[in-house]
């Protein structure tokens, strides 16, 4: 016990001192506004978690800088509006999205036709650069063509903004009809097939030089063949199921538009480690001008699809309810009338934004630490990044490991978008605060240490909602009659602050682990 007590002193005495400054923090006002800017801080905190976490497991583990993660987070958020208020036109992309990633599914495939080319390695680079330029000629070409029912962001009766309010309103307007332009559909199938074949082998060949044969099955051809027939399956029954998605109940929709987000946030982590991270490992400046730059070509992508204006999410019907019954003065008042917020000591606490949004961080927390510390995929993780030379020696894959680390950190980003985006509303620049917030938050907590982001995250969240609250209230400085109240500037301003005293402390922050 005196052991503990003395390894984790320092970390113990800013806790109490933190703790200390929360209570006091409690004391100038009413319980009631406490207790609704605490629950503001813990779902700020929530999200902001989300980011950070993700950002951790990636550096922790792969040592890689991702800094396009606020824009992988600002992605998410818009995927999902897709899923919830545009079902059809998420149902027209997820062929080509199928199709597209049968090719990244043959990985095993074109490791062994390159490793088999006895070629000089310029020639290796020039049939790669040649085979990328015939897929993006081909993308080209078939996507322009392909039909998708889609919005127009220069005509505000068919924007975004439009069709959000409306889906807000309980109302769904009526998808276009859309149709092949100068196409047959086996022909545009076939050409995304090729494509995506070729952009697959394109990037393999740019790794030929540290590539080596490996043993083929059935399996590596399983996942192609189930990703083929799903895409042609979804391409068969599109109407059908463009329909059946738009008569579904919202809150079930919320729902697949939240596993969707996650999927899709889960499935770009991974092409982007395979295809772009994974030949820069030992090139870190490389990883951040990459990284950088793909930021930038996410949020021009985002404006160009979903426009420049922000709009809004609709929250859940389960979420959103008013009139008789509400504000719910108990869970069952709730269930009964769906009511959008709840009396807690006489004050209002939105049910979504600062219940809802805390209890889902909370289990992330929990299942992704289970994940990485009970299970045999988080025990090959921290194996291969211990010895990776040892564990694949063992006959794991550890190159799969961790791309599926990239895309489970890229997927909890994306998770936090969407659950974001009804609160936040949507914007081409919700990524950058919240991956400012998410850099201070580990810095503070631990910069490799997942549970620091957890703590950092909600440090973070609890002192900006607190400054904010004061920014209206006003703090009574001791042994005067002036009352302070904090500008807007001052809320960035004492998560910086913070994050400087304790580094000043603590250089591996509250719980990390000196290197």
């Amino acid at each position: 016990m005196v052991k503990i007590l003395r390894k984790h002193f320092l970390l113990l005495i800013s806790l109490s001192l933190f703790t200390l400054v929360l209570i006091l923090a409690g004391k100038g006002m009413p319980a009631k506004d406490f207790l609704i800017t605490l629950l503001r801080g813990l779902s700020s905190g929530a999200i902001t978690f989300l980011v950070a976490s993700g950002f951790s497991l990636i550096f922790g583990l792969l040592d890689v800088l991702n800094l396009a993660h606020g824009t992988l987070f600002m992605i998410g958020a818009y995927v999902g509006w897709t899923v919830y208020v545009r079902p059809d036109t998420a149902i027209d992309l997820l062929t080509p999205i199928l199709i597209l990633a049968v090719g990244f599914s043959l990985t095993s495939l074109w490791r062994n036709i390159a490793a088999g080319l006895r070629l000089p390695l310029r020639i290796l680079h020039l049939v790669s650069w040649v085979s990328l330029l015939f897929a993006v000629l081909l993308f080209l070409y078939i996507i322009p063509r392909y039909p998708v029912a889609s919005w127009d962001v220069g005509d505000y009766a068919n924007s975004p903004t439009t069709y959000s309010f409306m889906a807000d309103q309980g109302t769904r307007l009526p998808p276009p009809p859309v149709a092949f332009i100068q196409i047959s559909p086996v022909l545009a199938i076939f050409g995304l097939l090729i494509a995506s074949c070729l952009v697959a082998f394109g990037i393999t060949l740019l790794q030929s030089s540290s590539l080596s044969h490996v043993r083929l099955s059935w399996r590596s051809f399983a996942l192609a063949g189930i990703l083929s027939v799903l895409g042609i399956a979804v391409f068969l029954a599109n109407d059908a199921l463009t329909t059946f998605l738009s008569s579904l109940d919202p809150n079930i929709l919320f729902i697949l538009a939240i596993l969707s987000t996650l999927f899709c946030g889960a499935g770009l982590g991974a092409i982007m480690e395979a295809g772009l991270i994974r030949p820069l490992y030992s090139r870190p400046i490389y990883q951040l001008m990459l990284t950088i730059g793909m930021s930038f070509i996410g949020v021009e992508m985002v404006r160009t699809l979903w426009g420049r204006p922000e709009f809004t999410m609709p929250t859940p019907p389960l979420f959103n309810g008013s009139g008789q019954g509400c504000p719910a003065h108990s869970v069952a008042d709730w269930w009964n009338y769906h009511c959008s917020t709840f009396l807690l000591l006489g004050g209002r606490v939105r049910v979504y934004n600062e219940l809802v949004i805390p209890i889902i961080g909370l289990l992330v927390l929990t299942a992704v630490w289970l994940l990485l510390k009970r299970s045999r995929l988080g025990m090959v993780i921290r194996a291969g990044v211990q010895d990776r030379e040892m564990v694949e020696a063992l006959g794991i894959n550890v190159r799969l490991t961790f791309s599926l680390v990239f895309a489970l950190g890229v997927g909890l980003a994306a998770l936090g978008g969407i659950l974001a985006a009804p609160s936040m509303g949507l914007s081409t620049g919700m990524g950058e605060s919240l991956l400012l917030n998410a850099l201070i938050a580990l810095a503070i907590g631990g910069l490799t240490s997942y549970p620091g982001a957890a703590l950092g995250s909600l440090l973070v969240g609890l002192i900006q909602q607190f400054i904010i609250k004061y920014g209206s209230i006003g703090i009574a400085l001791p042994f005067t009659s002036l009352v302070f109240k904090p500008t807007p500037p001052l809320v960035p301003a004492s998560t910086v602050l913070l994050m400087v005293i304790i580094l000043l402390i603590l250089p591996n922050g509250l719980l990390g682990k000196k290197e």
